[in-house]
């Protein structure tokens, strides 16, 4: 969420990067929101101004009565009366402006970095880096379920029975190393000097609609029914929350966690064949990293973080390439984003398996994290980056690391979490 302030003083620039996200549709929401916020002060001075005179006068009565002079007392006493009529009119009137400037400011977009590219959606995003050799070999790669059943590692007809649609039972190996690769992404940020943290898997709609855009809690969230607790879809949301209205030093900076949880997603609108399987389900599992950082301080994390996915990824020979993000491809919130996205030699092509982001103040400025520094208080800046969410991590090591046989190959940093197994035979 923007500071009205600055919206207030930068209509133009607003608009401008309203356009640059291709929503012109909310370009009418400045003026619009303007105009409340002008009203709003202007409710709030004439309330003070009323405040004021009716303390002043409220004064008088007292010597006046003690004086005798009771007409004139009745009558201040009738004047105090009429401004405490118009001032419970403005009292009312407060709240209910203020809300809808929130819920104008929620909706429009935060001021993206001048590094991003202007497109309209994905389709425009821009490949940045590549690491490591995209490799096919010269068999078929199976679809990556296929490969799993060959394991014996997944049974989606059971779980279809269980749940329905978009879950799955992992078993045996495949299991073990889906637990392997969290393990490992866990230890690996923990010695990049982060704290890990298992955070609340719910939290309540204050948090959620502090950390993300209404547009993507509709699309994301599951919500408890009677209650107000929503499951997370990301353990970021979490992880930011936990310093919901907080006032933090600068010595307390930066906070660095890396957390493990299970994740719910609705996942509206997957559909063909690849979103079948584990790449695009309701259910799973991810180890996530947060940064909360003083402003001048957060692009610099910025790029820490998402060469930590690629380290891991390559770590275990699986390449990947990076992808910046196009302003009509960021969520509101964000001001820069990064996609790192894996090789699939059955696709011979690059899907995607992290997403970094800096979100600058516009979470901490919904949730109250304010830090207090040499020069006053501000708001912190927040980033988020995906270590790794094994399903889709599966696909990737699972393609990367096929032999010609079914078997597959156990990358060595996962082997201590494996028992010492270096390969995975075909069982069925």
């Amino acid at each position: 969420m923007l500071d009205i302030k600055f919206l207030r003083e930068n209509p133009d620039i607003v608009k401008e990067n309203i356009k640059k996200k291709f929503q012109d549709q909310k370009i009418g929401l400045v003026d619009e929101v303007i105009g409340l916020d002008a009203q709003a002060r202007a409710t709030q001075k004439e309330a003070d101004d009323l405040r004021s005179q009716r303390n002043s006068l409220s004064k008088q009565i007292g010597g006046l009565m003690a004086q005798g002079k009771r007409e004139e007392a009745e009558e201040v006493k009738r004047k105090v009366a009429e401004f405490s009529g118009r001032l419970a009119e403005l009292e009312a009137q407060e709240p209910v402006l203020a809300e809808k400037i929130k819920k104008i400011m929620m909706t429009i977009p935060n001021i993206i970095d001048p590094s991003v590219p202007i497109g309209k959606d994905d389709s425009e995003n821009v490949e940045l880096e590549r690491f490591g050799e995209p490799l096919v070999p010269d068999f078929e790669v199976p679809y990556h379920t296929d490969i799993m059943e060959r394991l014996n590692g997944i049974d989606l007809d059971s779980a279809r029975k269980v749940a329905g649609n978009g879950f799955y039972y992992l078993m045996g190996d495949i299991a073990r190393l889906h637990s392997a690769v969290t393990a490992y992404a866990r230890d690996f940020m923990i010695d990049k000097g982060f704290t890990y943290c298992i955070p609340p898997f719910m939290i309540r709609s204050g948090v959620v609609t502090g950390v993300m855009s209404f547009a993507e809690m509709d699309a994301m969230m599951y919500k408890i029914e009677g209650e107000d607790l929503y499951l997370i879809g990301t353990s970021e949301h979490s992880m930011i929350g936990k310093f919901i209205d907080t006032m933090l030093t600068e010595a307390d900076l930066p906070q660095t966690l890396t957390s493990y949880s299970p994740c719910f997603r609705k996942e509206k609108g997957a559909h063909g064949l690849e979103e079948r399987g584990v790449y695009r389900i309701h259910q799973f599992e991810k180890q996530e990293m947060i940064v909360i950082s003083k402003p001048e301080d957060s692009m610099a994390w910025f790029e820490k973080m998402w060469k930590y996915t690629v380290e891991l990824f390559r770590s275990m020979d699986v390449p990947v390439r990076t992808i910046e993000c196009c302003s009509g491809d960021l969520a509101d919130l964000k001001v820069k984003s990064i996609d790192v996205e894996a090789w699939s030699p059955r696709q011979k092509k690059y899907f995607e398996v992290g997403s970094c982001s800096n979100l600058g103040d516009a979470q901490a400025r919904r949730l109250g994290i304010r830090v207090k520094g040499e020069k006053g208080k501000y708001f912190a800046h927040t980033l988020n980056n995906t270590v790794a969410a094994p399903p889709r991590m599966l696909i990737a090591l699972l393609e990367n690391n096929l032999n010609e046989d079914g078997s597959i190959n156990i990358p060595e940093p996962l082997r201590k979490y494996m028992g010492g197994k270096e390969k995975i035979e075909v069982t069925k």
